[in-house]
């Protein structure tokens, strides 16, 4: 039986994805969690000095989206053949860019610099993404609540944990989008992530 092991540090981050996708397909995995003040002993122990990283079957695989596209091909969730794929890599990567500025932002020290520069993405760069991720839906999702052929795909999964970092900044932008509120509360419903949010680690981030 093969084994999985998820190495990160201690709070959701870059390696969230891959947690939601386990718990979508019900896998169990060995949630290994790192401490700041630990880290520097475990960083040689991985591939490329950096977290997250997946170790299948005693194999270590770096880098945060390419653990996900793994997993979600493990599990069923990458779409249904290589079109489907595609059009999920298109989400993935539309989500992508729409985050592009918003970690350097968070990360700034200089508190009313961040909050300036915030505000700027909030109304300036942020809603041409999200209009853009309610044109793919529009396009993919077949007329359901799911990005691509109406069905749960780890792109819906990304998109939500992504999300869930500008909710914690504006609780309420969401609702000027609605395909993407009802997407978020569709994947909320889902058995398997709704028992998984309820029993996760709270961390902020």
């Amino acid at each position: 039986m093969s084994t999985y092991k998820l190495h990160y540090f201690n709070g959701r981050g870059r390696a969230e994805v891959s947690r939601l996708i386990f718990a979508a397909a019900g896998q169990k995995f060995e949630d290994i969690r790192y401490e700041s003040s630990q880290w520097p002993s475990h960083k040689s122990e991985m591939p490329l000095g950096q977290m997250p990283v997946l170790e299948f079957d005693g194999i270590k695989l770096p880098q945060s989206l390419s653990i996900a596209r793994f997993l979600a091909k493990q599990f069923n969730l990458a779409g249904k053949d290589n079109l489907e794929q595609a059009k999920v890599d298109t989400v993935v990567d539309t989500m992508v860019d729409g985050m592009a500025k918003f970690g350097p932002i968070r990360r700034e020290v200089d508190e009313v610099k961040r909050q300036a520069d915030m505000q700027k993405f909030l109304v300036d760069e942020l809603p041409k993404h999200m209009q853009n991720l309610e044109i793919l839906a529009n396009a993919y999702s077949n007329g359901g609540l799911f990005f691509v052929g109406n069905h749960l795909t780890w792109c819906d999964l990304f998109v939500y944990d992504m999300l869930e970092n500008i909710l914690h900044v504006d609780s309420s932008f969401l609702s000027r989008y609605s395909w993407l509120q009802r997407n978020r509360q569709e994947v909320e419903q889902q058995p398997n992530i709704a028992a998984y949010l309820k029993s996760r680690s709270q961390t902020s981030f």
